[in-house]
């Protein structure tokens, strides 16, 4: 599994991007980062959760999850981000 995690925005406008390789995480990690993507759902989620404009100084997320034969990219605003993928961004974000 791979992962690819970009911040965006924020006060300062500050960029973070990150890549996940299941392969290059310590085996604790490779095990829950799929716990994590099963848990929200992630290839059920549209490619777009966003809240109407208005909303300065907030995060934006990419998340891209490759897995075997799938791969599915999300776009989310940190005021949207629904509950099922919160843990996920949040584990991600800690990295």
């Amino acid at each position: 599994m791979r992962i690819s995690f970009e911040r965006t925005g924020g006060f300062a406008g500050m960029i973070k991007t990150k890549t996940f390789d299941s392969a290059d995480l310590s085996e604790n990690e490779a095990n829950q980062l799929p716990q994590l993507v099963e848990a929200a759902n992630f290839y059920n989620l549209p490619p777009d959760i966003s809240v109407p404009p208005n909303q300065p100084d907030r995060f934006q997320y990419t998340l891209t999850v490759e897995q075997e034969d799938r791969k599915h990219t999300v776009k989310v605003s940190e005021a949207a981000v629904p509950g099922n993928l919160k843990p996920l961004v949040e584990w991600l974000n800690s990295k």
